[in-house]
């Protein structure tokens, strides 16, 4: 998750929402790793993704943060800091919850009070998974390809799933996931520390 600094709007126009995907878009294709959920928001951006190496991925966000940066000072004279810190990062456990807290970042809009439904809003992942949408930046959710036998099974299950409470409980925490998943993934975590 990248906010902006002290919650300022940073995306003023449709123009800044395309502008910013494609620069997901190049600067994914540099350093790749696979996106499976996303939602911009208009003052910061949710993505669910999985490296191929971590620095690839700090090298990513920096690189699309300075280069948007640009773009808005260009465009709205900005002055000051724009983002608000280094991006964010929790792991999250490849268990069922992984396919809720991806539906779970793009009902954001929802929450927001921006729309009333999900399919309404243009800069999520949303319409990928629940409407057959054709979206170059998904790698498909390794959990919806369970969900049906056709596309429009799998559509219609991802419409009608329900996000779990423990996804609402756990959004704040570390890890996201199930006990279990929330205990192996802080393990590795704790691994890697050790090791650094």
């Amino acid at each position: 998750m990248t906010r902006g600094n002290n919650r300022n709007v940073v995306f003023r126009s449709d123009e800044d929402y395309q502008y910013y995907l494609s620069l997901v878009t190049k600067y994914k294709l540099e350093h790749p790793f696979d996106l499976y959920h996303y939602c911009l928001m208009p003052n910061h951006t949710h993505f669910l993704i999985q490296t191929k190496k971590a620095s690839d991925f700090s090298i990513f966000m920096k690189k699309l943060n300075l280069a948007y940066f640009h773009h808005f000072n260009r465009e709205y004279s900005w002055v000051g800091h724009f983002w608000q810190d280094r991006y964010k990062s929790q792991p999250v456990g490849k268990d069922a919850y992984f396919i809720q807290c991806g539906k779970y970042i793009e009902l954001n809009p929802v929450r927001a009070h921006i729309v009333e439904k999900p399919e309404s809003y243009r800069y999520s992942s949303y319409g990928f998974y629940a409407q057959g949408k054709s979206d170059h930046l998904i790698t498909p959710d390794f959990i919806y390809e369970e969900l049906g036998h056709t596309d429009q099974e799998r559509q219609k299950q991802y419409r009608e799933i329900i996000v779990d409470q423990i996804i609402e409980d756990s959004y704040h925490k570390n890890t996201w996931g199930s006990n279990r998943q929330q205990y192996q993934e802080q393990q590795k975590i704790d691994r890697k520390n050790k090791k650094a």
